[in-house]
């Protein structure tokens, strides 16, 4: 791990110092400080300060169709390391024409990237579909996106289907996506399907499919979205079935302070709960964000309480 470390910093030392003068650097960290409010009676509440994520990247033009950007996302594993760096994004962009983008390597996907921007607060929680795991924000593959009009576009993905931290499996099967956005005035529709595709054919196995649909408002001081979510053939067993929706919304009082607010109806995914947000931000300086909020999850089953927790949520970036 040690040794992983000191590498991760030797290379990204030389980016800094070799092409910083020729591209852009990144960087984004995500921290919290968190109190458990719902610990019983007689123990003691769990908290703990946190660096929950950072990021690394850089981008570079390199003439005036072609650019590329990396990214390299330093956070937990399932192995039990706090602290490893993944190569997120690792893609060369082309630009055939004005109206067309194609990008090909570890690029960023489609499934819930118009949902992540409307919710807005990635450093506060990961947007639905990331957040219970139904699609991966980037993979190896390729993307297309194509602008019929100022107000609609297409989009494309072929994907090996493991997530940016995975090597494709032995089945060496593709993970395809197709999506439709319209915006017109103050509100943007999105639609996308997603298939992955069965390794067996039986009578008890079939394609996965993921369709979601979602609509946002924006205007001003204002923010709203909902998405619907639906999956068939879950794992691709067939006739099984989970479904969900998100709510969120935010308001800004002003330059500094914004209130926000999220539902997640969880009930009917292998998660069989429902999860809320509600807080309020305020932007520090430039690329300094804070939010105080509270965070809780409620299973489905009868009776159940929520588990509340307090958060203090950190955003710094340059």
């Amino acid at each position: 791990m040690k040794k992983t470390i000191l590498l991760f910093s030797a290379v990204l030392f030389a980016i800094i110092t070799t092409s910083a003068q020729k591209g852009t650097l990144s960087v984004k960290i995500f921290s919290n400080f968190n109190y458990a409010m719902s610990a019983e009676e007689d123990k003691n509440a769990f908290k703990a300060f946190e660096v929950k994520r950072s990021y690394l990247g850089y981008s570079q033009k390199i003439e005036d169709r072609f650019s590329t950007k990396i990214i390299f996302d330093v956070g937990n594993n399932s192995s039990g390391s706090a602290y490893t760096a993944f190569l997120k994004i690792a893609a060369l962009k082309w630009s055939p024409s004005n109206n067309l983008n194609i990008n090909f390597g570890m690029v960023g996907t489609k499934n819930f990237k118009f949902m992540e921007t409307v919710w807005g607060r990635r450093y506060i929680s990961k947007s639905a579909q990331d957040k219970y795991k139904w699609a991966s924000p980037a993979d190896a593959g390729a993307t297309a996106d194509y602008k019929i009009s100022d107000n609609i576009s297409l989009d494309a993905q072929v994907l090996n289907g493991e997530g940016y931290k995975k090597t494709q499996s032995s089945n060496g099967l593709f993970r395809g996506g197709l999506g439709f956005t319209y915006k017109i005035g103050d509100v943007s529709l999105r639609v996308h399907h997603d298939i992955s595709p069965r390794s067996s054919y039986n009578d008890s196995s079939a394609s996965q499919t993921i369709t979601s649909a979602a609509i946002a408002y924006s205007r001003s001081n204002i923010i709203f979205g909902v998405e619907k979510d639906m999956m068939k053939n879950v794992d691709n067993v067939v006739d099984s079935e989970q479904q969900m929706i998100s709510l969120y919304g935010a308001y800004k009082m002003s330059d500094k302070y914004t209130v926000f607010a999220r539902y997640d109806d969880a009930s009917e995914t292998d998660k069989e709960g429902s999860y809320t947000i509600y807080g309020i931000e305020r932007n520090m300086t430039k690329g300094v964000t804070i939010a105080l909020n509270m965070q809780l999850w409620t299973d489905s089953a009868e009776g159940s309480k929520a588990e509340e927790t307090l958060f203090l949520n950190l955003e710094y970036k340059f």
